[in-house]
């Protein structure tokens, strides 16, 4: 029996995991809601480089006037990610990391997605 092809098809499975991993789609991380839905703003300046949320919170970005939010009720552990990835386009324009914590009420609930 000739294991090549099935240890060709796992490498090629596993890359294209990884890369899909790299960067997470918004879908995955939450939604794009409302500004109204908001429970509290976060104003981005240019020295902003990183805002901390808790999984479930629905957070205002307001960056030179311009606003977005974000629910971020996606996967329930702890994650990292540029929030341009789910701004709309050219709303922000410098890299700011959206670190997103355990939600205490989530912990021992059942397993995040």
């Amino acid at each position: 029996m000739n294991r090549y092809p099935c240890i060709a098809a796992a490498a090629g499975l596993l890359c294209a995991l990884s890369a899909q991993g790299a960067a997470p789609s918004a879908g995955l991380l939450g939604d794009v809601v409302p500004a109204s839905a908001a429970t509290r703003t976060v104003q981005i300046k240019p020295g902003t480089t990183s805002v901390t949320v808790v999984h479930g919170e629905t957070v205002r970005f307001v960056d030179a006037g311009r606003q977005f939010a974000f629910d971020f009720d996606g996967a329930r552990h702890s994650a990292a990610f540029d929030l341009r990835l789910v701004a709309p386009p050219g709303l922000l324009d410098h890299a700011v990391t959206a670190y997103v914590n355990v939600n205490p009420d989530d912990v021992g609930g059942p397993a995040g997605m």
